[in-house]
């Protein structure tokens, strides 16, 4: 009996070992011997950028859809008492123009936008030369009231319009937080339903500027126009606008205080600064301007830190260009502002830079 126990005893360890042997245990990857060649891997290499397959008509900036919608001229009051104002970032263009007393009003284009449920205000009243300006991009204008003129334009040359007072109250609203007038506001999808309704074009026939590529933009050299001050007629107004080295945009203030969205709290930028001389007039004793938008002048366009001296005309297909010796000046992709300045000194007098 005890010989047969420890014969079991026996076999038992044998399956053990054995079982150890052929694989109980973790397997040893092989190592190479000095005959056996290392193989390295190749570098990982960083995907190619697809190309855009659009690109914003106002911005150049790459899309995943093509905007095809036609542009909406906002006519937003600048007053101190209307600052800051809701929805400027949202735009493509912020044009910015004399109005009366030397005050400036803010025409914002916008047509690529994507956040069309943003306010946007405060609005405020027309005049011919915004319609104008308007006109130029094909744009449906949206204003709050009209100078005599203005309306005559409007009613007699049959423009789409949206005016608060005359002909479509229901696509703004009265805000409580401030006082009338500067207390108007609208909305951009507010804006194409009430376009909609009237039964104006909704299709963007517009070409839009010449635009750098991204790449083009990205390996442009900087140059040294970093801080500049833009001085219309008052003194105790200035605009002003500081260079992000990181966001290669030119940031907005006025009076020495930075210019934001309220809706975002977000600082206004713009990749071009374009400024553009012609003759102003005053009409009456309201102060009231006629800005002569047809007859072409000098230009100057800032952007990644350098100036392009050049002029403005109006093209045949309608748009103000800039051009520099008969040619289109490219511009950076991205927002820009134009800035409309009264002749009797030199762009470089009224703008001025460090």
């Amino acid at each position: 009996m005890k010989k047969k126990y420890g014969i079991l005893l026996i076999a038992l360890m044998l399956i053990t070992v054995l079982a150890n042997a052929c694989g109980g245990g973790e397997a040893q990857a092989p190592q190479p011997t000095d005959d056996e060649p290392i193989v390295e891997q190749p570098p990982t290499l960083e995907p190619t950028p697809a190309v855009p397959a659009y690109f914003g008509l106002l911005t150049g900036k790459g899309m995943e859809q093509l905007a095809a919608e036609r542009p909406v001229a906002v006519l937003i009051n600048n007053l101190a008492p209307a600052r800051p104002q809701s929805g400027l970032t949202e735009a493509d263009i912020i044009w910015e123009v004399l109005a009366e007393g030397g005050i400036t009003r803010l025409v914002a284009i916008f047509q690529s936008t994507e956040n069309v449920d943003a306010d946007i205000g405060p609005v405020r009243s027309n005049r011919p030369y915004f319609i104008a300006l308007a006109d130029s991009y094909d744009a449906i204008i949206a204003h709050a009231g009209a100078s005599n003129d203005a309306y005559a334009i409007l009613q007699r040359q049959n423009k789409p319009y949206l005016d608060e007072i005359s002909n479509a109250g229901g696509s703004y609203w009265r805000s409580s937080e401030r006082k009338a007038p500067h207390n108007l506001y609208t909305s951009l999808s507010k804006l194409r339903e009430g376009a909609s309704a009237k039964g104006y074009r909704e299709e963007a026939t517009i070409r839009g500027y010449s635009f750098m590529s991204e790449a083009e933009a990205e390996a442009a050299a900087v140059g040294s126009i970093k801080q500049l001050e833009v001085q219309f007629q008052l003194k105790s107004y200035r605009v002003g606008y500081s260079y992000d080295e990181a966001s290669r945009v030119y940031k907005r203030s006025i009076n020495d205080e930075p210019h934001i969205d309220k809706n975002t709290d977000e600082q206004l930028y713009a990749s071009n600064l374009i400024f553009m001389q012609t003759t102003h007039k005053v009409l009456d004793n309201e102060g009231r301007l006629s800005v002569d938008l047809q007859a072409g002048g000098d230009a100057m366009v800032i952007q990644n830190g350098e100036a392009i001296e050049g002029n403005w005309v109006v093209a045949s297909d309608g748009m103000i260009r800039f051009l520099q010796d008969g040619t289109e000046i490219k511009l950076v992709p991205g927002k820009s502002f134009i800035h409309i300045l009264p002749t009797g000194k030199a762009i470089n007098e009224h703008v001025i830079w460090q």
